[in-house]
């Protein structure tokens, strides 16, 4: 009974933790040059733990409208990055977790986050081989999708030298991603005057304490804990007990620029864009899966208030409420979309992710989209659709909270349609780059 209790809290606790989806995909006539889809896969930023009958999904559902019995089903592999971490730490842990090696996460910026620059060494990466000749496609659920373009942003930097080049990235697809910010993180505790600091005895608050209290104990926990604090010494071989008791006071790492909470607030999702973090790559196939739970209150109003339909679901419900009617006016600084006339998708939400945070990085003057229904990836006449690489094709789910999609499998015909689908779509794209 006590290992059962673990073992969900572990999946509660850590649902946003990376797992892979790797790819045995299938060759449609002779190989027209050095790019072998046969090496193909697909990485899935979700559970660690993969509840029962989680393989299914990519035996039967994955591998849906390939048009061909293959011996070499797409396949799964779970990797684990930080689930509190950066965006930074989280993409450096996710190419080492990979490629193998000592994860580095950069001299200045180790400096600059008062950490260690290495991290833990894996002499054996997950997909060693890993090239511009045997490119991979990923697949991120909420925190997951900035995690990729993260990465994609690294790899364009140079931050893992030469060998590494964005071809790496055959396609990204994102689920439910707070890719330029959200308010949750606000309601949770961020201070919307004065971020990264945290209110006081708020839930964020009290995250961050657990934090460092299971980082404390890191050694002796099951690895489904695993928070990747290596390279900031704070388990008991490391610190002394009066320095945790410190940390619980004012926490160095929560309530710092480099930590999840302060990466999905509006001000960083505002620097990273003026960076030039998330431009689009010629070469990528992009698309993204926005989840909605919420209508407009009455005619005439922007703001939103949930379906009756998903008050199953009552923690998303009440959340996605107090998303709604959010005002961001409150924020400083100001977000750089802020305006008089704000549409709608600033308030309609999935219960943690207002919808316009969902579709993709940048706003949409700003690069390369297509806005679907999510009905429109159901035709079977996949000429309907033209798929390019460079382009984020954005469908909308109705209905649909921050988790019925992913990463909490249940078997639903929402689900079994969402695998279904997005194996094919992989199947397409694969037929679609130009040098495959």
């Amino acid at each position: 009974m006590a290992r059962s209790m673990l073992k969900r809290l572990a999946a509660n606790l850590l649902y946003r933790l990376p797992f892979l989806w790797k790819n045995g995909a299938f060759q449609r006539g002779p190989r027209r040059s050095r790019c072998s889809l046969s090496h193909l896969s697909l990485f899935k930023v979700s559970l660690a733990v993969a509840p029962p009958g989680y393989g299914e999904i990519s035996k039967h559902y994955l591998n849906l409208g390939t048009g061909t019995k293959s011996p070499k089903p797409r396949r799964t592999i779970f990797v684990s990055v930080g689930p509190v971490s950066s965006l930074h730490d989280r993409a450096c842990e996710l190419y080492y977790a990979l490629r193998g090696g000592t994860v580095d996460y950069g001299t200045e910026h180790s400096e600059i986050h008062n950490h260690s620059r290495y991290g833990r060494g894996i002499p054996q990466g997950q997909y060693p081989h890993w090239s511009p000749d045997k490119p991979l496609h990923f697949l991120g659920h909420s925190i997951g999708g900035p995690t990729i373009i993260k990465l994609q942003s690294l790899i364009k930097q140079g931050h893992f030298g030469p060998g590494a080049q964005t071809r790496m990235i055959f396609s990204i697809n994102a689920v439910s991603s707070p890719f330029r910010g959200t308010p949750a993180v606000y309601l949770l505790g961020e201070r919307a005057d004065a971020a990264p600091a945290v209110r006081p005895l708020s839930f964020g608050s009290m995250v961050g304490k657990g934090v460092h209290i299971l980082s404390f104990i890191s050694p002796l926990l099951p690895r489904a804990l695993d928070l990747h604090g290596d390279c900031r010494s704070l388990t008991y071989r490391d610190v002394s007990f009066l320095s945790l008791l410190k940390q619980l006071w004012k926490s160095d790492w929560a309530e710092s620029r480099d930590a999840t909470p302060f990466d999905v607030t509006f001000q960083a999702a505002d620097e990273r864009e003026t960076n030039g973090e998330g431009n689009l790559d010629p070469n990528t196939f992009y698309q993204s899966h926005v989840a909605r739970m919420t209508r407009a209150r009455s005619e005439g109003l922007k703001t939103h208030i949930p379906s009756m339909y998903n008050i199953a679901s009552l923690l998303m419900y009440l959340s996605a409420r107090r998303l709604g009617r959010f005002d961001y006016s409150i924020l400083s600084p100001p977000p750089s979309f802020l305006h008089p006339d704000l549409g709608e998708e600033y308030w309609a939400n999935d219960g943690v992710v207002p919808i316009f945070s969902q579709w993709h990085p940048l706003p949409c003057r700003h690069t390369r989209c297509n806005h679907l229904k999510f009905s429109s990836q159901l035709d079977d006449d996949s000429n309907k659709l033209t798929l390019e690489p460079g382009v984020w094709y954005v469908n909308e789910e109705e209905n649909a909270t921050h988790l019925s999609l992913i990463p909490l499998w249940t078997g639903t015909e929402r689900q079994q349609r969402f695998w279904r689908k997005l194996g094919e779509w992989l199947t397409t794209v694969e037929g679609k780059r130009k040098d495959c």
